[in-house]
């Protein structure tokens, strides 16, 4: 986890020694260079770091480490591609705050079940400073905006395509199974001729019998995938069937949790995937509440003890029997529901904010509470009704939506970044590796 080091340590390139931190005279092991990319360089000590990094997690899963040059070629060439968005992220000016990224650290922290403090204490235990993974931290902030931009946001999907998907086989399956994948990518240079093609093939066919004989998945997908999920040992997640480039959609469901495809041919290469865990889909219930209420709001003209005074009148009145519909046409701030008598319809409670959902739930159907106040004002609400509604039909459009972004996202990224390594100038310096430049 090192920061972009083109800028400072740009007089290393020129000649100056690196000093040890506690100023002795020794003179410590010069930084080199192990990769220029376009305009900037992946140094020996970023190499290292990560290398570093990588072996930690593979320990932890309790998998074999492959040799050290297949590795270092590896991690070379994942730090690379790294390194090309990052150089599109400062093109385009994409800068990260350091507000956004505490947010992000702290979330980080809280899903992890810790504070700060005890993240902080966690990252020293595994020799990682704290310093070095909030900048970790910020170059993913960097990457992820550069892909939105670049991929995601060229991304459409037509409600016709929805219709489509879900009238189809693949579209009924989406509630039933779900897969937890790992997978190793053999790939195909683009233009490749019948040799190349036929090399690649030869190399998949040896990793599945690989596979076949016993050999750790996660430790082959390590050594020879060319995966962006590659040094998590091809780990992908939980994906739907209809995520999957044909004939994956169509095998996993008849596969065993451990089995492995046989290598299938994608425009990308030679894919062989690992089913790791299934899991089944249900029905979709939710509870939802019919609702209304009247909202005043505090302005310049009227103070905030004002505002809670009218809303405590408006409750009186209609304590004292007037129409709660007719009052809140008459006063509500709510432009949304005021014409409607201040009704809201049918709404999922999670929708609400904390203090308007937590008064809704306390509330008999028939009762209007006492005011309360919210970011927004101050409410007098009534409960109209509860009902458990079956939303299965609305979920399977959304996740007809996500899976069909979620598809079109992996291949448009991978295509993409195949693009950027394929156009950038790249010079490997590390030593063992193959020379290229473009």
């Amino acid at each position: 986890m090192k920061t972009k080091l083109i800028d400072c340590l740009r007089p290393l390139m020129l000649g100056a020694v690196l000093l040890s931190s506690t100023a002795h005279a020794a003179v410590q092991t010069l930084d080199s260079v192990v990769a220029i990319v376009d305009n900037d360089v992946v140094m020996k000590s970023q190499l290292d770091q990560r290398v570093h990094e990588v072996q930690q997690t593979i320990a932890k899963r309790g998998g074999a480490v492959p040799p050290a040059g297949v590795l270092d070629q590896q991690v070379l060439e994942r730090l690379i591609v790294e390194n090309l968005q990052l150089q599109i992220g400062d093109r385009s000016g994409i800068r990260i705050t350091d507000e956004e990224l505490n947010q992000a650290i702290g979330t980080i922290a809280q899903r992890n079940g810790m504070s700060l403090e005890q993240f902080r204490a966690a990252l020293a235990r595994d020799g990682v400073s704290f310093d070095d993974a909030r900048e970790q931290v910020r170059r993913e902030m960097i990457i992820s905006r550069v892909r939105q931009r670049r991929v995601a946001e060229r991304i459409q999907v037509t409600e016709q395509e929805v219709k489509n998907f879900l009238a189809s086989d693949l579209g009924k399956m989406q509630l039933s199974e779900e897969f937890r994948l790992a997978n190793i990518l053999i790939p195909i240079p683009e233009s490749a001729n019948s040799t190349a093609i036929q090399a690649a093939a030869r190399q998949a066919d040896e990793v599945y019998k690989q596979l076949k004989q016993g050999a750790d998945f996660a430790q082959l997908a390590i050594a020879r995938s060319a995966s962006e999920t590659a040094l998590e040992g091809g780990e992908m997640g939980w994906r739907k069937a209809a995520q999957l480039p044909p004939p994956f959609d169509r095998m996993l469901s008849n596969m065993s949790v451990g089995d492995v495809t046989e290598p299938v041919r994608t425009p990308g290469g030679y894919i062989i995937l690992k089913l790791q865990e299934k899991r089944g889909g249900q029905a979709m219930v939710r509870d939802e509440v019919h609702v209304r209420h009247i909202l005043i709001k505090p302005s310049e003209i009227r103070s905030e003890a004002a505002t809670q005074a009218l809303a405590e009148k408006l409750y009186e009145r209609i304590q004292n029997g007037e129409d709660f519909a007719q009052l809140a046409k008459s006063f509500s701030e709510d432009p949304g529901s005021a014409l409607n008598g201040g009704d809201l319809n049918w709404v999922d409670p999670n929708s609400l904010v904390p203090e308007f959902r937590e008064e809704m739930a306390n509330a008999q159907q028939g009762q209007v509470t006492k005011p309360f106040k919210t970011q927004y004002g101050w409410h007098v609400l009534e409960v109209l009704g509860r009902r458990a509604t079956d939303s299965t039909e609305q979920a399977r459009e959304q996740q007809a939506q996500m899976v069909l972004r979620n598809r079109k996202y992996d291949e448009e990224l991978q295509t993409w970044l195949r693009q950027i390594r394929d156009e950038a100038y790249v010079e490997i310096k590390l030593p063992g590796a193959d020379q290229a430049a473009q």
